[in-house]
């Protein structure tokens, strides 16, 4: 679980898709957003790509990803061979109204209030009239998305020491209808294998790696994780996440 938690994902790179659930959630992932492309799709965009394990599944003829990353984008080449590009999603280099589709998958979160406005605001500039943006939201929430022992513990907490959420649902949606972008429907996905065990939520709340432990006292997370201990089956992972994705549309009547 890396929310809150800023990575150097060039050293990562090279372990990422095996450590965050390989091919089973790149395909559960891609599936989700398949599902919300509306039809025709010819020209698509992947804001923060990653290794491409995801991008490369995108039904479309011309799918571009873009990373900030070097070593992200030498993998994701690999598996889009001329159609990768290191750049960062707050200035994308794309012509306006060039795609049909941006695709936003574990981005904003990543990033603070300013930076994911700006990545918002580039999404609609590179998107044609009619075209759609999908993105995740509310990420950190998808631990908690299926009801179990450790998330009956963690929820309380979590509530009592709330953090600011660039990827908060309330907060894009009423970002991008500045942008002339609607509401045009939502799915979830599972993040396979990626479900943590009581052990292993009780080291991430002590690292403070979700954002929100940032607020929490010393003491009200050490009483947390005492709890978590106690718990049965320590090493076995609890419900994978599920993840929350929506698509906008971007109207046609005025321009960005």
């Amino acid at each position: 679980m890396d929310d809150g938690l800023v990575l150097n994902y060039d050293l990562e790179a090279p372990t990422y898709d095996r450590t965050r659930g390989g091919d089973a959630r790149a395909a559960s992932a891609a599936e989700a957003v398949g599902s919300l492309l509306p039809p025709g799709v010819e020209s698509l965009a992947d804001l923060a790509c990653g290794t491409g394990i995801v991008t490369a599944r995108f039904p479309a003829r011309r799918v571009v990803g873009v990373d900030l990353s070097p070593g992200m984008a030498r993998i994701a080449s690999g598996r889009l061979p001329g159609r990768v590009t290191v750049a960062d999603v707050t200035r994308v280099p794309l012509a306006d109204a060039s795609v049909d589709a941006v695709v936003m998958i574990w981005l904003l979160h990543l990033l603070d209030e300013t930076a994911s406005t700006a990545a918002l605001s580039e999404a609609a500039r590179v998107l044609r009239p009619g075209g759609a943006l999908i993105t995740t939201v509310d990420k950190d929430a998808a631990y908690f998305a299926t009801p179990c022992d450790t998330a009956d513990l963690i929820v309380p907490v979590r509530a009592r020491n709330p953090a600011p959420r660039s990827d908060a649902a309330s907060r894009v949606t009423g970002l991008v209808a500045a942008l002339n972008l609607e509401p045009a429907g939502e799915t979830t996905f599972p993040g396979n294998g990626q479900g943590l065990s009581p052990r292993a939520w009780a080291a991430s709340l002590l690292a403070r790696r979700p954002a929100w432990t940032k607020a929490a006292d010393a003491g009200t997370l050490t009483e947390l994780c005492d709890r978590l201990r106690t718990l049965p089956d320590q090493e076995t992972p609890r419900p994978d996440p599920v993840y929350r994705l929506v698509r906008f549309t971007k109207t046609a009547n005025r321009t960005v």
